[in-house]
């Protein structure tokens, strides 16, 4: 556990320094397009934040090939370098879309190839458990379709939700979580070596996205873009499918007493081929819904619209930052709620545990404009909005009086600090509409969420 955490801390550490210079390198190649009738945030803001991203899973995997107990990883399985290969071609992809918007068939075909280029090395699916029936083996083509198949569609899953601040990598980084937990735990509680390839996946996504979140957080500084977003959800796919059709439930028989039984304690990691992807629900409901509307107008499936589940909870009145947490929490309540199935599946507090979060959610949902007040001890410790409404009034009060008096010395400063000439004086960092056009300065506060 130690090395699988040494591991992530490298790989969160390498994405957060990365991010920064990337940042502003995706401002001087011109990477930061016009804001779009679709999009949510009001300043042109620089992407190319899957450069980073993939440096961290370069440094994760070099540091993990060096450690004693992970390197058995690299040495027993070509899964890492199969990895490697197909994220670097899905990354290249990215980083062209985001500078120049390719076709979204082309990126489809380079999905696709990535996906091949996997299976090529061995990252693909053998075998099929069937929960009642057993272990089914797959052929060669069977295998390759349905590898290829699910790499495409989570790819587009991460791709399609990445629509807020934070959206994409929080939901992904929640989602590796529960997955690590699986693994890990068929890694080590059984013994079974062909886990470990999906639990150094789930550990080095978790780096990704942890550390490229502090700077994607709302209002971002950077959105990770095609290249981060296509490139996240391959490393997810990775780890499904190592750890689906890789690990043989004949060998978990020997811990639950038959072949059936097994099939069923793994079924929370099974249906993800089936649904597909129980761990990243919430953006594959929002992907088949976007293909169903746009089919539904005549229009592609690939054609871009504001019709996406976070688009219509800030629609009928969450904040960006309640409408972010709202995902947050039911894609943890799917993933950690399958990853406690799993655990036992016979218990019936389970059920009602997640029947309970579940009408905590629906009723999260059916009060967007409700704002919980802190006690009146805790209110220095909070945000003013979290505060009692006398004490907001008094706030806006001294700030409405304040203001003239501001603005009066501000003018006054500008015209001492004027230049004579009659040149035009310099931009101050941090003034509306100059951080998303340079890469100094403090960030701006009205800025809204990413695409």
């Amino acid at each position: 556990m130690r090395e699988y955490l040494l591991t992530l801390c490298i790989t969160a550490a390498v994405t957060y320094l990365l991010t920064g210079p990337v940042r502003k390198f995706a401002i001087v190649a011109g990477a930061m397009p016009e804001i779009r009738a679709r999009d949510v945030h009001r300043e042109p803001t620089p992407r190319l934040g899957g450069i980073a991203m993939f440096f961290g899973l370069c440094a994760g995997l070099l540091v993990a090939d060096h450690l004693t107990n992970l390197n058995e990883v690299f040495a027993k399985s070509n899964e890492p370098r199969a990895l490697l290969s197909g994220a670097a071609l899905i990354w290249l992809i990215g980083v062209l879309d985001d500078k120049f918007e390719i076709d979204a068939l082309i990126k489809l075909g380079g999905q696709m190839i990535a996906a091949g280029v996997m299976v090529m090395q061995g990252l693909t699916i053998l075998w099929l458990p069937v929960p009642g029936v057993g272990n089914v083996a797959l052929t060669q083509w069977q295998g390759t379709l349905l590898t290829v198949a699910l790499v495409v569609i989570t790819i587009n899953a991460v791709n399609f939700v990445d629509g807020l601040d934070g959206l994409a990598a929080g939901m992904v980084c929640i989602a590796a979580a529960a997955f690590f937990l699986y693994s890990y735990r068929i890694w080590y509680s059984y013994g079974i070596e062909a886990a470990a390839p999906a639990t150094l996946f789930a550990a080095i996504l978790m780096g990704m996205c942890l550390g490229f979140l502090p700077h994607n957080m709302h209002p971002a500084r950077i959105f990770m873009g095609d290249s981060g977003s296509m490139l996240i959800g391959l490393v997810l796919a990775a780890g499904a499918i190592s750890i689906t059709g890789q690990v043989d439930p004949d060998a978990l028989a020997l811990f639950t007493g038959s072949e059936k039984a097994a099939v069923h304690q793994t079924v929370p990691v099974y249906i993800p081929l089936l649904l597909p992807l129980t761990i990243i629900a919430v953006p594959a409901a929002d992907l088949v819904l976007a293909i169903v509307r746009r089919t539904w107008r005549g229009q592609s499936p690939f054609a871009a619209d504001r019709g996406h589940l976070h688009h219509r909870l800030l629609e009928i009145g969450h904040s960006h930052s309640r409408a972010v947490l709202i995902m947050y929490f039911w894609s943890a309540l799917i993933g950690f709620g399958a990853l406690a199935y799993s655990v036992n599946s016979a218990s019936m507090w389970i059920v009602l545990g997640v029947v309970f979060l579940s009408a905590i959610g629906l009723v999260l949902l059916l009060l967007p404009r409700f704002t919980p007040r802190a006690p009146r001890w805790a209110e220095r410790f909070v945000p003013p909005r979290y505060r009692r409404r006398r004490q907001a009034a008094q706030a806006l009060a001294e700030a409405a009086e304040t203001a003239p008096q501001e603005a009066v010395a501000q003018e006054h400063g500008a015209q001492e600090c004027a230049p004579a000439t009659g040149e035009r004086a310099p931009v101050t960092a941090g003034t509306t509409g100059v951080n998303g056009a340079t890469a100094i300065g403090a960030r701006s506060r009205i800025g809204k969420a990413a695409r």
